[in-house]
């Protein structure tokens, strides 16, 4: 399959270098630069092409449509590669199939298409995480922080040997947010926990949303909920400023930080590192959050983009590439670096 590749790469290269290509800078297309994980990870891969290749940047505004009329467009001017952050994974389909078509490899990131449409070109590559780990990792908090699930910590504040909790969702349907959500009820629920889902709602991966449900939904189960768990970071901030606010965090010895022996605390996690998250970590209001590891993936992105612009053989990069198309970074929790 290495001497394929090579031929395929070669051929490709033939293939590019014969054709006078109008779109030397390597467009960089994400889903949303609203979002903060992917405008910090568009940042990471911009300064880290410094001095290898030149990207240019294209928000698609969280719309298929926008992305795909960026795509389109780019695809005319054939670039010699296509970094995308997919709106829907189920558009990489088309996407693939015109790149393939023009001859243009493309990085897919964060977002994983699905297995049968990568495996249509050779030169699609997907770089991220398996979905399911970061929920079993958080899975292993709630283990920490609740214990034996026949004697339940002091966490379970009317001792019926229940956790009720909030499960705070990114987009409906959304890979990620499908596997994270029911992961970490399989995962609990198989460790022994008896669970009590006041809710599971969708908040769209947005801090602003997350905070507008929980700001409602404190009103009535103020005295009910023993544990947020979030999809990520950014609706988790969202829940824990509306707990400030509605006195569900109450820094009662006043010395700025809470913690369930001496305040009223209410434990909360998340997934994916934010820079914005580790105040909030720092003050004990958010217990723990999952590592979403961009630099790596940033880095791996970086040196497979470089491989293809100079006709190199992908798997002659640093990182291991998994039935052709897959570069996967592993989750891990992530630990506060007091240096």
């Amino acid at each position: 399959m290495r001497i394929f590749n090579v031929i395929l790469l070669t051929c490709l290269t033939l293939l590019l270098s014969s054709c006078k290509a109008s779109y030397d800078n390597v467009p960089l297309i994400i889903y949303n630069g609203e979002d903060p994980y992917i405008s910090d990870f568009e940042k990471k891969i911009i300064n880290l092409s410094h001095g290898k290749f030149v990207t240019d940047s294209f928000d698609s505004q969280n719309s298929q449509i926008v992305q795909n009329e960026i795509i389109n467009n780019l695809i005319e001017q054939n670039p010699r590669l296509l970094i995308i952050n997919p709106v829907d994974r189920l558009g990489a389909y088309t996407i693939i199939e015109k790149a393939k078509a023009a001859g243009i490899p493309v990085i897919f990131f964060n977002r994983e298409p699905l297995e049968e449409d990568l495996s249509v070109w050779n030169y699609a590559f997907y770089v991220g995480a398996l979905d399911e780990d970061s929920a079993i990792i958080q899975s292993e908090m709630v283990i920490e922080l609740f214990g034996d699930p026949a004697n339940l910590s002091t966490l379970d504040k009317n001792n019926d040997d229940e956790i009720q909790l909030v499960i705070l969702k990114g987009e409906q349907g959304h890979q990620a947010a499908e596997k994270r959500t029911s992961t970490i009820i399989q995962e609990l629920e198989r460790y022994g926990y008896t669970l009590d889902i006041l809710s599971i709602e969708v908040c769209d991966w947005d801090r602003d949303i997350a905070n507008e449900f929980m700001l409602d939904f404190i009103v009535d189960h103020e005295n009910d909920i023993e544990l947020v768990i979030s999809n990520n970071d950014a609706m988790a901030l969202g829940a824990i400023d509306a707990m400030k606010e509605m006195g569900l965090f109450v820094d009662v010895n006043e010395d700025e930080l809470f913690d369930p022996e001496n305040d009223l605390w209410i434990p909360v996690l998340g997934i994916d590192g934010l820079e914005d998250a580790i105040p909030y970590i720092r003050e004990g209001t958010l217990y723990g959050t999952v590592l979403n590891d961009s630099d790596v993936m940033a880095q791996a992105i970086i040196e497979l983009a470089e491989a293809i612009l100079n006709g190199e053989d992908p798997n002659s990069i640093g990182f291991e590439i998994i039935d052709n198309n897959y570069i996967l970074v592993e989750y891990k929790r992530f630990v506060l670096d007091e240096n």
